[in-house]
């Protein structure tokens, strides 16, 4: 954690003035930040492994083999559909509306600027929870514990967004249990970035909704969760209410059930 730190504070000293005037010359709202963030994670995850425990690569699941298309479909197909099962049932119920948006623009050029962002950023993030930590937590004290542990971390790591409540950081932390569940039940680090990048993808993308309480360009509409935020999200999204947590909890029972499959076949 503390060369995690010390790689961030490095990589955005050297990088921020080019990401402003990245900024600035193009003229469109991209957040670059999240590229300073993806190289420390790199960069501590590459450090640790290599010249610290002088482990191979493949212990963090980032391995060629891991980046096999049939897993990272799997990763996508885990991310998009919880999160577009629980967006279907809010919108059925009323509690997701679509509203003309103001702003004009290209949809497609927004949604190449999204993804510019939640790509890098997303990988980041598993690098971070499930990547390094993950590996030596389930070595010290087994694979549950490593995944309860990391889940926390990725829970408390978004008590920062904006609109943040008690309930939506406990959908975090059970989004988190998910993204574990895609890297241990694939043996893939990459499956758990495309689980991660497609629930983002899904309500930045296509839905034009917050994300974590962050709001992202919305050319021509958006959608609005509505009624209580226990049960819809509210401000954070539809990933942050009732509803978002009864699909995760769907998606992890059904991971734990291949997980015990493969383990009884193993055995």
């Amino acid at each position: 954690m503390a060369l995690l730190i010390a790689c961030n504070a490095a990589a955005y000293a050297f990088l921020a003035p080019l990401v402003r005037w990245v900024i600035i010359t193009s003229g469109q709202p991209l957040r670059l930040e999240v590229f300073p963030e993806l190289i420390a994670a790199l960069a501590a995850s590459a450090i640790m492994v290599w010249s610290i425990d002088r482990r191979p690569w493949s212990s963090l699941d980032l391995h060629r083999a891991a980046a096999r298309p049939r897993l990272l479909s799997f990763g996508w197909l885990t991310g998009g559909m919880t999160i577009g099962a629980a967006c279907a049932v809010l919108f059925v119920a009323g509690l997701l509306r679509f509203r003309a948006s103001p702003g004009d623009g290209s949809w497609l050029g927004a949604a190449g600027r999204i993804s510019l962002v939640l790509i890098p950023a997303a990988l980041a993030e598993e690098l971070m929870c499930r990547g390094y930590l993950l590996t030596v937590i389930r070595e010290c004290v087994g694979e549950r514990w490593a995944i309860v542990l990391t889940s926390v971390l990725f829970g408390v790591l978004h008590l920062q967004n904006p609109d943040a409540t008690a309930v939506s950081v406990v959908v975090v932390v059970l989004a988190g249990v998910m993204l574990a569940g895609a890297r241990v039940v694939g043996g893939s680090l990459y499956a758990a970035w495309m689980a991660h990048l497609a629930w983002n993808w899904v309500m930045a993308v296509l839905l034009h909704s917050t994300v974590s309480g962050l709001r992202f360009e919305a050319p021509g509409y958006f959608a609005e969760a509505t009624g209580p935020s226990w049960l819809s999200g509210g401000s954070w999204g539809p990933e942050g209410g009732l509803v978002a947590a009864t699909g995760l909890v769907v998606t992890i029972v059904l991971l734990s059930r291949r997980r015990r499959e493969e383990s009884l076949h193993d055995g």
